[in-house]
């Protein structure tokens, strides 16, 4: 269990000594603000006009007076005692009625008592305020935030780091799948916060930095949570942006005070999500030496160096930007370990998708390692995300469960966009994109090493009026030169199908994406990968992985030969396609009528009309299962 006691007294203590402190000075200022005069200064005061009030003076109604010697404002009482208030003149007959009359008279001198007091401090409040702010503020800022919870001028160098609780925390390493390397490593970690003896009995220190690195949505943050559920240790959770702050030195004392506070609970870890925003390279020109970015991360690794390995304070920190942190940073005794959150594999989407459909009514058709296996590249946010669809989809159509259609269609919102029902497109233009689809198809299935077919569609979806989806078998580390020859081969099937149907005038901008990816594939096997005979075995990068282009470190004819190298490959490849299709009319033509008239195909459907054989009926559209 979490140790919370201390922790909660310490803010009790510094927020209830804020409060009075607040609550005496606004009680102050009530009092000095208004009047102590009895019951003249009641609510509810009438105001009379002056001659209102020497009529009832005559009549015998006022009973007693107030007059401010400093002001010609008169306060009375009548014989009822109700109150009224007048502005009065200059009447220097005004006395001598008001005795006539048999009215008190009483004066106010001004020159003792709780009204001279009052007027006083009323003229004085507001300079000893100021001055009593700004004393507090120069004080505070010359302890340079080591004052407490609340250090800096008005809290502002306060540290924002939360301490989770473990109760409140339903996330443990249980809950973590498809990084099953990284959660090893955190493991350990968790271990040597439960029994450090167990390490240091042979003279082991464990690490007091540990950093996440990983693409977004892989699983970093749920780590750092499970850990936070697992630990049992006081768990203190931060963003890097919280130390930013305009006013300088705020974010170097929000540093000392979020370690500070650490200290006092070891064991514990210290969590510090996008690092990256206060962790970034430190500018070497004059220009960014007062920076207080600068400032914040000098004072981070200060902190981090003077940690004492058996103290119990660990530092866990999550980024995607790992680049671009400074060297310091990551040198050993600080960040001594680096944890790479990678994207899971078929098997590791398989155990994430078991993990978010847990609570997921499934029916029985449902296969998730078909799922895992369709949904190459996906981080664990979104099969999350697409578990999450999938039941949106049941949901929609009032099922009582999960069907593998509805993950079929929740993938294909994911993968290529929302179906656009709205868009009324002309027979002309879904002709033309239905024979531009089937061209990809059809040479899919014509070159060598190329991934299978999954579906095939004219349906707009997204940006794009229709897609092919090729899926691999298999989750791949590296990619062949005639698999990549293949890819640029498919990618222009769409641009010869139009080219041979209606003619190289009528063909369409449908193309514009697979021309770009194309070349793309193209210009790394060439200036990246060494894939080129004339260039030979050279790499046309830079150190930070930008492409040189015509520099000093690369001459103006190496660029046109690099240019004409990728025109001559895509050029190749392009003639290669038109020759296939025309060997081939016959099949791309049945497989675009078949798309004219059923829209969608699935791989199975496409591999049955290239090998001549008939589909079977197309199935009428079922009701949703209640």
């Amino acid at each position: 269990m979490i140790v919370i006691t201390d922790t909660s007294k310490f803010l009790v203590k510094k927020n209830l000594k804020s409060i009075l402190s607040w609550s005496v000075l606004i009680l102050g200022l009530v009092l000095f603000t208004v009047p102590f005069d009895g019951k003249f200064f009641s609510s509810g005061q009438q105001e009379l006009t002056y001659s209102k009030f020497i009529k009832e003076v005559s009549n015998g109604n006022v009973k007693e007076v107030f007059i401010k010697n400093t002001t010609s404002k008169i306060i009375g009482a009548f014989s009822n005692g109700k109150v009224f208030s007048t502005v009065a003149p200059l009447d220097i007959r005004m006395v001598d009625r008001l005795l006539d009359n048999s009215v008190e008279v009483r004066v106010d001198s001004g020159e003792s008592g709780w009204g001279h007091l009052t007027s006083i401090l009323i003229q004085w409040f507001p300079l000893l305020l100021l001055i009593g702010l700004m004393i507090y503020s120069s004080r505070q800022m010359r302890s340079g935030g080591k004052g407490g919870m609340g250090s800096g001028p008005l809290g502002i160098g306060k540290a924002r780091s939360k301490m989770l609780q473990q109760q409140k925390v339903n996330v443990t390493f249980a809950d973590v799948a498809g990084i099953d390397e990284a959660k090893h490593e955190l493991e350990e970690i968790v271990d040597f916060l439960k029994t450090p003896q167990k390490f240091q009995r042979l003279g082991g220190k464990i690490p007091r930095g540990v950093l996440l690195i990983g693409d977004p949505g892989n699983g970093k943050t749920l780590l750092a949570r499970a850990i936070a559920g697992e630990a049992g240790v006081p768990f203190f959770s931060i963003s890097g942006s919280d130390f930013v702050e305009v006013f300088v030195g705020v974010g170097a004392s929000r540093v000392r005070e979020m370690f500070e506070h650490a200290k006092k609970h070891v064991p514990c870890i210290v969590f510090i999500d996008e690092i990256d925003a206060v962790g970034r390279r430190r500018d070497t020109s004059m220009r960014g030496a007062n920076d207080e970015r600068e400032q914040t991360l000098n004072q981070l690794l200060v902190e981090m160096d003077g940690f004492d390995e058996k103290q119990g304070v660990i530092v866990l920190a999550a980024t995607n930007r790992a680049d671009i942190l400074d060297p310091a940073l990551l040198r050993p005794g600080r960040f001594d370990r680096r944890i790479i959150v990678q994207y899971p594999d078929m098997n590791g989407r398989e155990k994430i998708l078991t993990v978010h459909s847990k609570n997921v009514p499934l029916a029985p058709d449902v296969d998730l390692k078909t799922v895992a296996r369709g949904t190459p590249g996906f981080s664990g946010a979104e099969l999350a995300n697409l578990v999450n669809e999938a039941a949106l989809l049941a949901a929609s159509g009032n099922q009582s469960s999960v069907t593998m259609r509805d993950f079929e269609m929740a993938k294909d919102k994911v993968i290529m966009g929302a179906e656009r029902k709205s868009m009324s497109m002309t027979d002309e233009e879904k002709r033309n994109t239905a024979y531009h689809e089937a061209g990809h198809a059809l040479i899919a299935l014509l070159v060598p090493q190329c991934d299978p077919i999954h579906k095939v569609t004219i349906i707009p979806r997204g940006g794009s009026l229709g897609m092919v989806v090729r899926l691999p078998e298999k989750d791949k580390f590296s990619i062949s030169r005639t698999e990549l020859l293949s890819n640029i081969r498919v990618a222009l099937g769409g641009r010869a199908a139009e080219e041979l149907i209606f003619g190289a005038d009528n063909i369409t901008t449908g193309a514009s994406q697979d021309i770009k990816q194309a070349t793309k594939t193209a210009k790394n096997m060439i200036i990246k990968w060494g894939m080129n005979s004339t260039l030979g075995l050279r790499s046309f990068y830079d150190s930070d992985g930008y492409y040189l282009e015509a520099s000093d470190q690369i001459s103006q004819k190496t660029s046109e030969s690099i240019d004409m190298e990728i025109k001559a490959l895509i050029d190749d490849a392009h003639n290669e396609v038109k020759s296939m299709l025309e060997k081939n009319r016959d099949k791309l033509e049945a497989i675009a009528n078949m798309l004219l008239e059923r829209e969608t195909l699935t791989g199975d459907d496409v591999r049955s009309i290239f090998e001549g054989k008939e589909l079977p009926a197309q199935e009428a559209a079922t009701k949703p299962s209640t």
